[in-house]
């Protein structure tokens, strides 16, 4: 699978990574032994990018992660963690202490000394706009506990701010079929910064599988059920904030989009990883299977313009309205 850098870190990442939000907790039940092969079907074919947090699971992922790379020591994995959502998200809590407390406790996690990657997990705003935070993200590097640092953002504004940034190495964003706004600044803006792009929720949470509809219920401890509206943390996670209504009407309409040999996850993996300043693309998945068709989606032929055009309009028509004012 081809690889990109991070070019302000100098590492690499697979075009198609895998977030293991769903090996952690909120998507319905995922025993340890299931995860395990999620990750060795990654693995096997060519992903090289891990994406956790200590918050999945309380830790959960984070140890299955570390038990699976303990079992098969791969150098050309960089694992990626993010750090924050534990305690309440108010900006007083994102101190140097707190970090190293946070800090200790993921490389306990993970098995590791130094961590390839920590982002800040989608803080409080006026978090990316306090030089005592950075100041602090820098400490951590200097004491050779994490190896490089990025945030992961709910808006395109949060993004601009944290690029600017000197050594932000990573931005990870909601980016997919329905949630194109970070084309217009956010990857541009990266691109020139020499800052990663990490993009995440790349399925609307499943929606742009074309498999739900309306009458699809989800279990009760799913994030997808308990969260549809914003309940638990920001809406826009669930569905990338579009209503379930409205997009499972437009996945359908996605889905009529899908060239031959494509499936409607691997048309909209392999859109977004042909935009201008995508890194690495970190579809989650609950089975081997799934974990392969997504890794697949790299290798698959370059989608045509009419297509390009298509989606597009998908966009403009159904969703756009809905998820630009607010992200």
């Amino acid at each position: 699978m081809d690889e990109r850098t991070f070019k302000r870190s100098n590492q690499h990442a697979s075009v198609i990574g895998l977030g293991t939000w769903q090996l952690g907790a909120d998507w319905g039940d995922v025993d340890e032994r299931e995860a395990l092969a999620v990750l060795e079907a990654a693995a096997e074919s060519g992903v090289t990018f891990f994406d956790t947090a200590d918050v999945y699971g309380d830790g959960r992922s984070e140890r299955i992660i570390a038990g699976f790379l303990a079992g098969r020591p791969d150098p050309r994995v960089t694992v990626a963690t993010k750090m924050g959502r534990r305690v309440e998200q108010i900006p007083q809590n994102y101190v140097l202490g707190n970090f190293r407390e946070w800090n200790d406790r993921s490389r306990r996690n993970l098995g590791v000394d130094v961590i390839d990657l920590v982002q800040l997990h989608c803080p409080p705003t006026p978090v990316y706009s306090s030089d005592e935070v950075f100041d602090a993200l820098d400490t951590l590097v200097e004491e050779e506990r994490i190896t490089a640092y990025g945030v992961s953002v709910e808006t395109c504004a949060e993004a601009l701010t944290a690029i600017a940034r000197p050594n932000v190495a990573s931005v990870q964003i909601i980016l997919n079929p329905f949630r194109m706004k970070p084309l217009r600044e956010v990857l541009p803006a990266a691109r020139e910064a020499g800052v990663g792009v990490i993009a995440r929720v790349p399925l609307a949470s499943g929606l742009l599988t074309g498999k739900y509809t309306r009458d699809t219920v989800f279990a009760a401890d799913d994030h997808r059920t308990f969260n549809r509206h914003g309940e638990a943390f920001d809406q826009g996670e669930t569905f990338s904030g579009v209503d379930f209504a409205t997009g499972v009407e437009a996945a359908a309409e996605f889905s009529a989009l899908v060239p031959e040999g494509y499936t409607p996850a691997q048309l909209a993996l392999r859109w977004i990883a042909r935009q201008p300043g995508v890194t690495t693309v970190i579809p989650g998945a609950r089975s081997p299977e799934q974990a392969r068709a997504n890794s697949e989606a790299a290798r698959l032929p370059e989608l045509s313009e009419e297509t390009l055009t298509a989606i597009g309009d998908l966009y403009d028509r159904r969703v756009r309205e809905q998820v630009e004012g607010r992200w």
